[in-house]
């Protein structure tokens, strides 16, 4: 069946076939360009909210998560039915908004950075524009690609970054985003082909779409009738909150607490990239061959809570640059999550799962951030005022009785409840999602008849 779409699918528009090589210079561009904002947003932060940074970086953060936990199922519904391409478009359009603003008006960029999560949902797309043309056996390693081609695109951009911010300012480094973001845009309107077979789409954008397929929470209670996709929403979200959560803090932590510089910053991101594209390419794919995407996901897991405890219990630079390098290893748990999800999902229906899953991701974008700067509160850890390395590493000292990395802590807990819950996973599917009703598809092309 699923040969069979590919060999009738009708291109429109692009060069060549759909392949895996388009979804993933779509992501690589969009990330490079946030990745060279890496040193720009800590300034934009700490200059915007002098004082309760993380709380309110939490807040901004927890407002696009949350829009984009309702919006990406629909999105996803109808890229299922009106194709991926324009969806690309649209999403990407929106993810990088907010980057021009960032030095024209501070307010404005939160703004909008903020109300872009209803659109902010590349990966859901670009993993569903995957689907359309990957056999199940091939998936594991093309969606293990995409992700790589994510932290690969933070191998070399906060360097990048801070190299030009140093030498020309951070106005120049915005306006270079702001042309890759550009770039990217036209990537997609120029060459990127339609991967969705032109024969099932309908022939206008004014086709019904029922509140039933729009709500975000009807779509949750779909996920019930499959145990297996239950399990594994509920592994994305204990292991994704607490990664949402670090990553929002852990630049101004290792700043302002452990003592890192700017370059330090960009060479920890980079050295984490390299390591995890490593993982995803190398690692993903042996461990899925020989062991399986359950047991690959054990795996990630484990990196994962050893990584988040060394980094709760971390005092010094090495010890951040060691957990760093685990870090890196535990990439390997999303796309073998994505994988299975995708197996367990209907060929018509991989949009609106996908779109599922990035909901969930978007909902622990907001409240990741926020529990941990939250947490950092109630531990009366001060990320308020910068510091040099040295006074930065006193500091540290002095406040370990406040346990400055009790957020790491418990995001330790949640990605070992996460690992338990894995222990009931299968790794056989059932692709009984959306079974007791119609797919969005069929039910579009039932209405508007043959």
């Amino acid at each position: 069946m699923k040969k069979a779409r590919k060999a009738s699918r009708d291109e429109t528009g692009g060069l060549g076939s759909p392949s895996v090589f388009h979804a993933t210079v779509v992501i690589f561009l969009e990330f490079f360009a946030w990745g060279l904002l890496t040193g720009p947003m800590i300034t934009v932060l700490g200059e915007t909210f002098s004082s309760h940074t993380l709380l309110m970086n939490g807040l901004v953060q927890g407002v696009k998560g949350f829009l984009s936990f309702l919006s990406a199922p629909l999105i996803g519904a109808l890229s299922d039915v009106w194709g991926r391409k324009s969806f690309l478009l649209l999403s990407v359009f929106f993810t990088c908004l907010p980057i021009p603003l960032m030095k024209m008006s501070a307010g404005w960029y939160f703004a909008v950075y903020s109300l872009s999560g209803l659109f902010a949902v590349t990966f859901s797309v670009v993993f569903a524009y995957v689907a359309d043309i990957t056999d199940e056996s091939e998936r594991s390693t093309a969606y293990g690609q995409v992700s790589a081609t994510f932290a690969a695109s933070f191998v070399t951009s906060p360097a990048l970054g801070a190299f030009l911010s140093a030498k020309f300012g951070d106005g120049v480094v915005v306006l270079f985003a702001t042309c890759i973001s550009v770039l990217d845009l036209l990537f997609i309107l120029i060459v990127v082909p339609e991967s969705l077979p032109e024969r099932v789409r309908p022939a206008s954008w004014g086709a019904p779409i029922s509140w039933e397929q729009a709500d975000p929470f009807q779509s949750i209670r779909k996920i019930g009738q499959d145990r297996n996709i239950l399990r594994l929403m509920i592994i994305v979200f204990l292991s994704y909150l607490p990664e949402a959560g670090q990553y929002s803090c852990l630049f101004i932590y290792l700043t302002k607490v452990i003592g890192f510089g700017r370059q330090d910053v960009a060479m920890f991101i980079a050295i984490v990239g390299l390591l995890s594209v490593v993982a995803q390419t190398l690692l993903l794919g042996m461990l899925i061959s020989t062991v399986g995407n359950r047991r690959c996901i054990i795996v990630g897991l484990l990196f994962q809570f050893i990584q988040l405890a060394c980094f709760g219990m971390s005092t010094e630079p090495w010890m951040m640059w060691s957990a760093g390098c685990l870090a890196a290893f535990s990439a390997i748990t999303y796309p073998a999550i994505t994988a299975l999800v995708s197996k367990n999902a209907e060929d018509d229906q991989q949009g609106a799962v996908q779109g599922i899953v990035t909901g969930i991701r978007g909902l622990c974008n907001g409240l990741g951030p926020a529990a941990f700067g939250l947490l950092f509160g109630l531990f009366h850890v001060d990320l308020t005022e910068p510091h040099d390395a040295a006074e930065a590493r006193n500091q540290t000292v002095s406040s370990v009785r406040e346990m400055p990395g009790a957020s790491f802590l418990f995001g330790a807990l949640l990605v070992f409840l996460a690992a338990v819950v894995t222990l009931f996973l299968r790794d056989a599917h059932s692709k009984q999602i959306g079974s007791a009703s119609e797919s969005p598809r069929k039910e579009l092309l039932t209405k508007l008849g043959p």
